[in-house]
């Protein structure tokens, strides 16, 4: 664990090697999570597990500096990473399968299903409520943006923003109701 936050602090200065050493150490993790957020799509639907992670690569490498200072915020900027490629992936599709720009869809299941297993017109929905919602409480967004597309459990969400396992828990609940509502609501 040392040893990525080490990393961590190389590749933030600049360090291309330490970013590639981390980026290969934290490889297997990352596919895991890409894998488990593309698990409920038909295969080759929407993204594969690797095109997803190697994406997020060129999107780390975009970025003019990497700014997370540990195990814990590193994935949580690769989910936040992944959920941009995620919802731009569906985009792109959802446009080119209507012609241009995409009907609003409203969803009548319930908010914990469809965050289970969604199309490409209820991971917009989803985005575009995260938006709204990030507008109300950023860190209740984040709570989602965490679990949902970042796959990443209680303690490690409590670990990135630095509060406890039961505010997490706690944020996850309103979070999940107040995006009901707003998937709910055309």
């Amino acid at each position: 664990m040392g040893d990525i936050t080490g990393l961590l602090a190389k590749a933030r200065d600049g360090d291309q090697r330490a970013f590639d050493d981390l980026f290969d150490a934290l490889y297997p993790e990352l596919r895991r999570i890409a894998h488990a957020r593309l698990a409920p799509h038909k295969r080759g639907t929407l993204l594969d597990t690797t095109i997803l992670v190697h994406e997020c690569y060129l999107k780390f490498t975009a970025a003019d500096r990497l700014t997370p200072k540990d195990r814990s915020h590193f994935f949580a900027y690769g989910a936040q990473v992944m959920r941009s490629i995620i919802v731009d992936v569906a985009r792109a599709r959802n446009a080119e399968r209507r012609g241009g720009d995409a009907a609003h869809v409203t969803l009548d299941a319930d908010v914990s299903e469809r965050l289970a297993s969604p199309g490409e017109d209820e991971i917009i929905d989803v985005h575009e409520a995260l938006l709204e919602l990030a507008k109300l409480d950023e860190r209740l967004a984040r709570v989602v943006e965490m679990r949902y597309f970042g796959g990443m459990k209680e303690v490690e969400i409590a670990a990135a923003l630095g509060v406890t396992e039961r505010t997490v828990r706690r944020d996850w609940e309103k979070a999940r109701l107040l995006l009901a509502a707003s998937l709910r609501d055309p």
